[in-house]
């Protein structure tokens, strides 16, 4: 259902634009509340913290950022068939400000512990994440017809607005906690989500047209010959194997990638030389580099993928690709323990760990943004918020798996960690080219390559008698 009726701006739809901007404040919101929440639970002075113990702190963030990967597979069936993207959006959006409000509010005017308001808050915030998250990355794809060459690209810049986002939000929820607080920053997370939402309602009509108001449940229904829910067709489920499939890659990916924010923090702040003159550079300031590299490569490789056209490398090939890239950044994670030789009260330089962060970062936007973009592809119209939470359900499965890898860094040693992920990784990348032809058959041409099978019958019809 793309609108082609409003113009285009750098070669793409101007809604392309909106949503970019709507899920730019959107991240922003989350990104500034996650910045300061265990820094919150755990502060014990006249700051206005919650006193808690960093287990229970911690505790508590993963059931938090667990919750908001999972309840995407909610708000997308909920969308599907009932409210449709554009309003789930909303609802997801007016409930986030509500939570972020509600975290912001001064402890006596709920309760002297200020539990009950910060549970409401939370609660608010994850409902209207799971109503949020899988709905914008659908509407982005919703501006494309079937085979449209520019769509890996409008994800990749989608995926700059994500990021620049996070970016401003962790500057400004820092900067408003320090000097005014916690209760500021959870403040001005709120103001970030309620700009998020002014911006969909005052040009979503225009630049939008009719996507997303109607349930996609729906939609596919009126588009059936007799306008009711049709079974699962045989190009549809192969699709669907490529879903889950792909998906299994992903976790391999996240689950190394997400040693970022704690094995690779934890080697840089212990073992790198991070001294430039005088200046001792915070190890904080590493995670900045992801962000930093997304916003000023995305635009690059967004026009390179528009560039090549038909040349363009296929969905698995990007995944590969990306597999790659995480195995040389975490070879640079090994030039860098070797650096050391062995002598672990030795310093190693701290561009390895800028490399490694390029490399992870590239990988970054050659799967996460085409993962987003190959879901809108290959999801059944009917399914198609319901599969965008499945996919980042495979994110809470990483998650879990980089938790449990990170953990056994005492017992294998940072040398046998990071070897081991580049080898995972890169043998993980050559299984993806081996049955990326295989994968590219089951995708029965939804990234515009030629198909020689054209079975689009319900999986469970029986063929014709002749």
């Amino acid at each position: 259902m793309s609108n082609k009726g409003n113009g285009t701006l750098m070669g793409h739809p101007k809604g392309l634009f909106l949503l970019f901007g709507t899920e730019l404040w959107e991240r922003f919101s989350y990104y500034a509340m996650r910045a300061i929440l265990v820094l919150y639970l755990t502060d014990k002075t006249v700051n206005g913290g919650l006193g808690w113990s960093t287990e229970d702190a911690l505790s508590l963030y993963g059931i938090y950022t667990g919750l908001v990967y999972i309840t995407p597979l909610i708000g997308g069936w909920v969308a599907d068939n009932f409210l449709g993207q554009r309003r789930s959006i909303i609802i997801g959006g007016v409930l986030m400000a509500l939570g972020q409000f509600t975290l912001a509010l001064p402890h006596s005017l709920v309760d002297p512990n200020a539990t009950t308001a910060f549970y409401l808050g939370l609660a608010l915030l994850i409902i209207g994440n799971g109503l949020f998250k899988p709905n914008i990355s659908t509407m982005v794809g919703d501006l494309y017809s079937e085979g449209d060459h520019r769509r890996d690209g409008a994800f990749t810049i989608f995926y700059m607005g994500i990021n620049l986002g996070a970016l401003l939000a962790g500057i400004v929820a820092g900067s408003a906690s320090t000097a005014y607080g916690w209760k500021a920053g959870f403040l001005a997370a709120g103001i970030g989500m309620v700009c998020s939402l002014v911006i969909q309602m005052l040009f979503a009509e225009k630049l939008l047209g009719n996507i997303g108001k109607v349930p996609a449940a729906k939609r596919a229904a009126a588009m059936s010959d007799n306008g009711k829910k049709q079974p699962l067709t045989k190009k549809e489920i192969d699709r669907l194997k490529v879903v889950m499939i792909m998906g299994l890659f992903v976790v391999v990916f996240w689950a190394g990638f997400e040693q970022a924010g704690g094995l690779m923090s934890i080697y840089t702040q212990e073992y790198a030389d991070r001294m430039i003159g005088s200046f001792e550079v915070p190890t904080a300031w590493f995670q900045s580099l992801n962000p930093f590299f997304i916003i000023t490569m995305a635009p690059l490789l967004a026009a390179l993928w528009v560039k090549m056209g038909p040349k363009e490398p296929s969905s698995p090939i990007k995944f590969a690709i990306a597999l790659f890239l995480l195995a040389m950044g975490f070879v640079c994670m090994v030039g860098a323990v070797m650096q050391q030789g062995g002598d672990m009260t030795a310093k190693t330089s701290m561009l390895w760990i800028v490399a490694a962060y390029f490399f992870h970062t590239m990988g970054e936007l050659c799967l996460s943004p085409i993962g987003l973009s190959m879901i809108t592809k290959l999801a059944p119209l009917r399914l198609a918020s319901l599969m965008m939470g499945v996919w980042f359900g495979f994110n809470a499965v990483a998650n879990y798996v980089a938790g449990m890898v990170g953990a056994h860094v005492g017992e294998a040693g940072p040398l046998a960690i990071f070897g081991g992920i580049a080898i995972t990784a890169a043998v993980s990348g050559l299984i993806l080219v081996v049955f990326s032809n295989q994968l590219i058959r089951w995708m029965h041409g939804a990234e515009g390559k030629a198909v020689t099978d054209t079975t689009d019958v319900p999986a469970n019809a029986k063929p014709a008698q002749a």
